[in-house]
């Protein structure tokens, strides 16, 4: 199996080596041509994952035409922001059975598409040629080869199953499901509560605070996702909830440690400035807050870490209007 990998982030170039350790044959493409050439001579991606021997198998080139030859499968792990203008540089050079998969969790701004409506869009695909992959996958945990679990999804069965056959080794195993929509959205939403969390422990609130959060978090998550066809238990398994503990709990969460920075009393370009890769949370709030209003979904976590953006909420008042109420709810 020949697969191709855009994206030499510390994720893409994770999940590039998911694939070779599983046995594939990967070419990795490198915006930059420096980078191209130390992981393919070194086996090292020393910008995005220090200390990472990579796989001897692993390929990488800036050429994108040599990346994309005759291959059958095609991951993309770029910048939601930067998508389109990637996606116009490949459309002419994919084989006509390729099947892509995306890598990444964010909404596209303005136009509010998930990535696989986006792919759909640009590159005129079948259903049955897309999928998505998500789950609780912090990219140096990976890397370290620390046993986890992802989800490949797609509409059709048996594409979803032949991607989990490839992106399956000893310490990553991928399931399967159909709901593309749960599944993508999962990604996108657990980002917006992680820099809820990021706030609250910036600003020295305790493990309830955050549990609280975490909790009518999924929630939100799930409200959301269901009014837009997703299905309930997807939220509540690894690309939902699995997820949204790990991107909760972790320093190595770039939504997370966003959120701290705002919750340490910086302001949004202050944070923009600190953060060498890109945090989708910080770009999704706004188009998942016009999607849930277009809904008329509530979503009073999200909408508060959007007046902290704005500049127009204290980070230290975020925590009391998220976790109490004065009209008493259901859990």
């Amino acid at each position: 199996m020949r697969v191709a990998v855009l994206g030499a982030g510390s994720w893409g170039t994770t999940f590039a080596k998911i694939l070779a350790d599983g046995g594939a044959e990967v070419v990795l493409w490198a915006r930059r041509p420096e980078l191209a050439r130390e992981i393919s001579e070194s086996k090292r991606n020393s910008d995005y994952l220090p200390g990472i021997n990579l796989p001897r198998s692993l390929r990488a080139s800036s050429n994108l035409e040599f990346v994309l030859h005759e291959a059958e499968q095609v991951y993309i792990a770029v910048p939601s922001r930067s998508l389109r203008e990637n996606l116009d540089a490949i459309r002419d050079l994919l084989s006509p059975e390729s099947v892509v998969v995306s890598l990444m969790k964010g909404v596209e701004k303005g136009t509010r598409l998930r990535m696989s409506e986006v792919l759909y869009e640009e590159l005129a695909l079948a259903p049955e040629r897309v999928a998505v992959a998500s789950g609780p996958n912090l990219a140096l945990e990976i890397a370290r080869e620390q046993p986890t679990a992802a989800v490949i999804s797609s509409e059709s069965l048996e594409t979803a199953t032949a991607i989990a056959m490839v992106a399956t080794n000893p310490y990553f195993r991928s399931f399967v499901n159909t709901d593309v929509i749960g599944t993508e959205f999962g990604g996108v939403l657990k980002n917006l509560i992680a820099v809820a969390i990021g706030i609250v422990d910036g600003v020295g609130y305790g493990e309830n605070t955050k549990a609280s959060i975490i909790t009518r978090g999924l929630a939100e998550m799930t409200d959301f996702s269901v009014a837009y066809g997703a299905r309930p238990e997807t939220l509540s398994g690894l690309a939902g909830l699995g997820d949204l503990i790990a991107t909760c709990e972790s320093p190595l969460s770039r939504n997370n440690t966003a959120g701290r920075l705002l919750g340490q009393g910086y302001s949004f370009s202050e944070v923009i400035k600190q953060m060498n890769q890109t945090a989708e949370g910080l770009s999704s709030v706004a188009p998942i807050l016009e999607l849930a209003l277009a809904k008329g979904v509530e979503m009073p976590i999200v909408s508060q870490v959007a007046e902290v953006l704005a500049g127009t909420l204290n980070p230290r008042d975020i925590a009391p209007h998220l976790t109490t109420d004065p009209t008493p709810q259901g859990e």
